[in-house]
Parts: C-alpha cells; sequence; structure tokens
C-alpha cells in the first residue's frame, strides 16, 4: 500500500499514529500564571541532546477554553517551565485518566488521586511517585505546519531518581516498566532489556 497524506489514506484509521512506535509518553505537569496546576500525557515526547540536557513534546489540537493549544501548552507559554514525570505501568489508569477533555478549571492531580510534590527549581508540582521527573524550563515554542501543532523544547534542570529504581549507580527501567504509545488504542510496556556495544565503545 502507498498513499500520499495530503490525498488521505482511505482506511478507517491514520495509520501512521501507529507507524512511529513505540513512543515514550511525557506526563507533563504544569502550573499556570493564576496557581492552578495540570497534569496531561504527551507521545510526541523525546530526549534531543545530552549537554545541556533537553527535551521536546508537542502538542496537537486546541481547547474551546484556551486562546493557545491546550491547557500544559497555555501554561507553559505563560510561565516558561514544565516538569516532564516518566509512566510507570503502575500508573497507567491515572495516566489515562489525566488524558481526558477536561475544562482548564480542572486539577489532573486532584480528579485522578495523583500524589504531588513540589519540583526544587522551577515553580511547579510533579508527580510525586513517578520513576523520574525532569525539571524543565522552556527554551522555545515552535509553530508547527497545520492547526494547532505546537513543538515545546526545554533544557533540564532538575533530575528527580526515584530511589528503588537505581541499581549499582544505573537507572534501571526494569525496576518500574516503563509505557510507551504505539497508536490507535494501544500501549506497550518494558519488560525485556538486552545490551548491545556500539562500535567503538568499551
Amino acid at each position: 500500500m502507498f498513499y500520499r497524506p495530503a490525498d488521505g489514506h482511505g482506511l478507517p484509521h491514520n495509520p501512521f499514529n501507529a507507524i512511529v512506535t513505540p513512543r515514550p509518553i511525557a506526563w507533563v505537569s504544569t502550573r499556570g500564571a493564576d496557581g492552578s496546576e495540570n497534569l496531561a500525557p504527551y507521545s510526541f515526547f523525546n530526549a534531543v541532546a545530552y549537554v545541556p540536557p533537553q527535551v521536546m513534546f508537542a502538542s496537537t489540537g486546541t481547547k474551546g477554553d484556551r486562546d493557545f493549544g491546550k491547557d500544559s501548552l497555555s501554561n507553559i507559554r505563560d510561565t516558561g517551565v514544565f516538569c516532564v514525570n516518566i509512566v510507570e505501568y503502575a500508573a497507567r489508569e491515572a495516566m489515562n485518566r489525566t488524558s481526558g477533555p477536561w475544562p482548564k478549571e480542572t486539577d489532573e492531580f486532584t480528579d485522578a488521586g495523583i500524589a504531588r510534590a513540589a519540583c526544587e527549581t522551577i515553580a511547579c508540582s510533579r508527580v510525586a511517585g513517578a520513576p523520574a521527573s525532569l525539571e524543565c524550563r522552556m527554551t522555545q515554542i515552535v509553530t508547527l505546519e497545520g492547526q494547532g501543532n505546537f513543538l515545546v523544547l526545554g533544557e533540564v534542570v532538575g533530575v528527580h531518581l526515584r530511589d528503588d529504581c537505581m541499581v549499582d549507580g544505573r537507572f534501571d527501567v526494569t525496576r518500574f516498566k516503563p509505557v510507551a504509545r504505539l497508536g490507535y488504542k494501544d500501549y506497550s510496556v518494558v519488560t525485556e532489556v538486552f545490551e548491545m556495544t556500539r562500535p567503538g565503545e568499551k
């Protein structure tokens, strides 16, 4: 099968959603200028640089009660900070709950029964029990082609690692089973890890 996206795919569901997989999930927590808090998952997410450490996530779509994208995006534009919380299998249902189209007044931490903790370097809450949380200062918001598509770039200025995820000085993902997005309604969980040494590495 071949199709040009501009012409449509003719399928019941968009296959592009399931091609680039698995995708890590950024569980983004933000605080608005008015002090209200928001928590929402984004699966267009990744790390993009080591030094300084930087991450990106993309927000697609808009909300009728916001004049700029979704709640997370509006809050980041107003405050310049956000926190990326890593999603583990045990938190999958709570994460999914926070993906709902709730009014901007909804505090997803409270709605989904998620414990929060204060960040150290930014004015924002984080998911208290997350395996890791990345405190970020926004560096750019890039407007992408299409309606309501935005790319958020941020520098990581603080890192929280849950103690039970550290093994022999390494952050061990097998200790918490990361959740990834596959497309459609499908998700995956990491339960098996293998090592490979790249040419030139020791």
